[in-house]
């Protein structure tokens, strides 16, 4: 093994079946050669034995790699904007704006949520993978709504053990074009990178198993579009976003897989983590949160009028 600090990754969920050098690239945010090299040159171990870049990881594993590459800057910032629904000595429940990036990455090195928890919260540094501390799970820039944080290792190892387990329950709102005939229904297909364009995802056969639940919540006939409620089992990369699509019903506003224009068009994706419910990771006691719609998604619906079927309600019971 080459000399140099050791760092010890959990493989997050959403990584789930990926090579081992794609997975040290996303965690310690190193290009996908220089990921490469640190394999080659023998200092990666996941679970205690050596592997190749080829080798595929699984949720949950421990990648250990002796080397220090790049780290990305981690000055704390006081001017990055997130709302606190939740906290205690051992986690934080975050209410994330739009257009706030989670953790640093190549393209954005300063900024980020990670950034302005270090400010406000400085004992997360340390916690979790190296330039995502405290971070248990992700959001899209573009998507609003509810993070878990861990303020601890204890409790970063127990919530992403839930989060491996299922026991967290995780729903949102997205409004879809096209009118819904069902109530519910389960979306159960495999999801991997689209090797024509990698900052996106598609179905694909040879990917990762994924599964989403949705309801119907309210439905207008012009435009033709549906509010529903999605519930995820599994927490792939643009999950909902790519299984809504496939069901021909895709999220207005989404630029990259959806429907955009007219007057429900916030500008974004229309997708709100809306509620987190688990167990506390360390008191057992149920924690049930929900975060109200931020103000540019109760505009669009507000501008679409009454629905024809269902009703639209925020969280404290004011019709939007």
């Amino acid at each position: 093994m080459a000399e140099g600090a050791e760092h010890r990754l959990i493989v997050p969920e959403d990584l789930d079946g990926e090579r081992t050098d794609r997975a040290i690239s996303a965690l310690l945010d190193v290009s996908r050669s220089v990921a490469r090299d640190i394999v080659d040159a023998g200092d990666v171990l996941v679970d205690g034995a050596p592997v190749k870049g080829s080798t595929r990881v699984g949720s949950g594993s421990e990648i250990l790699v002796r080397h220090e590459p790049r780290a990305p800057s981690m000055q704390p910032d006081d001017d990055v904007p997130f709302a606190v629904v939740f906290e205690d000595d051992h986690l934080i429940v975050v209410d994330k704006p739009v257009g706030v990036v989670v953790h640093p990455t190549s393209e954005r090195s300063a900024g980020t949520l990670v950034h302005g928890l270090l400010s406000s919260y400085p004992e997360v540094e340390g916690v979790g993978d190296a330039g995502r501390w405290g971070i248990v799970h992700r959001l899209d820039r573009d998507t609003s709504g509810l993070l878990l944080v861990a303020r601890t290792d204890e409790a970063h190892r127990l919530l992403r053990g839930a989060l491996s387990e299922r026991l967290v329950e995780r729903r949102y709102l997205a409004l879809v074009d096209g009118a819904m005939t069902s109530t519910t229904g389960t979306i159960e297909a495999p999801i991997g990178r689209d090797p024509a364009n990698p900052t996106r995802m598609r179905l694909d056969a040879g990917g990762r198993f994924a599964r989403t639940h949705y309801r119907r919540v309210a439905g207008w006939d012009i435009p033709a579009v549906t509010l529903a409620s999605v519930r995820l089992d599994t927490g792939r990369t643009h999950q909902i976003r790519v299984h809504m699509r496939s069901i021909h019903h895709p999220i207005i506003g989404d630029r990259a897989y959806g429907k955009t224009g007219g007057a429900a068009d916030p500008g974004r994706p229309w997708l709100h983590a809306r509620q987190l419910r688990f167990h506390h990771p360390v008191t057992g006691g149920p924690v049930d949160l929900t975060a109200p719609l931020p103000r540019d998604l109760g505009d669009s619906l507000a501008a679409l009028g009454d629905p024809v079927t269902g009703h639209v309600v925020d969280v404290d019971g004011r019709a939007l």
